[in-house]
């Protein structure tokens, strides 16, 4: 399936959750913020909530500094 990552065109298998995008980016573990289509995914839902075809993604993570 293709989705818009960060205005940018990412294709992932079907049936993938925002847990599997979050893995396939490389931020598992790291304090992320995922908005799909206009509404902000909570965490506790990434492993429940399933991309579709044109989905809309914006993920941001913290980076620290000093």
């Amino acid at each position: 399936m293709h989705i818009q990552l960060n205005g940018e065109a990412l294709e992932l298998p079907d049936g993938a959750s925002v847990a599997d995008l979050i893995e396939h980016l490389q931020l598992a573990g790291r304090r992320v913020a995922v908005e799909r289509n206009l509404d902000i995914v909570p965490r506790s839902q990434y492993a429940s909530t399933a991309l579709a075809e044109g989905d809309s993604l914006e993920v941001v993570h913290a980076i620290g500094g000093g």
